[in-house]
């Protein structure tokens, strides 16, 4: 019986899930500061040495945040001449990421 009452606990548990799957996907406010760029896909990046935290901010409005990612892949994204580009070769798909929301002040 202890183990049926496991399952049930469990089953509960995802049930109460945000149906959008917050919990699959958190989504985190951002505090890292990010500047503009030139660039026809992305308005900023940004990055945190401490956290090893590249942020993206597109054109669309969207801000992605991608982890463990190295400060010289952000100090070349600065640098490339088409930051687009150096982005699709080098961070998307290469690094765990998620949505980020903007800080409100």
């Amino acid at each position: 019986m202890q183990r049926n009452t496991g399952l049930i606990v469990i089953a509960i548990a995802l049930l109460t899930l945000d149906p959008a799957g917050a919990a699959e996907h958190p989504q985190i406010t951002s505090r890292i500061a990010r500047q503009p760029v030139h660039s026809q896909a992305l308005a900023a990046v940004g990055y945190s040495k401490r956290l090893r935290a590249l942020e993206v901010e597109f054109v669309n409005g969207a801000i992605y945040r991608y982890s463990n990612v190295p400060p010289e892949i952000y100090r070349d994204l600065l640098g490339a001449p088409s930051k687009a580009q150096f982005y699709d070769a080098n961070v998307r798909g290469r690094f765990p990421s998620v949505h980020v929301k903007p800080h409100r002040s």
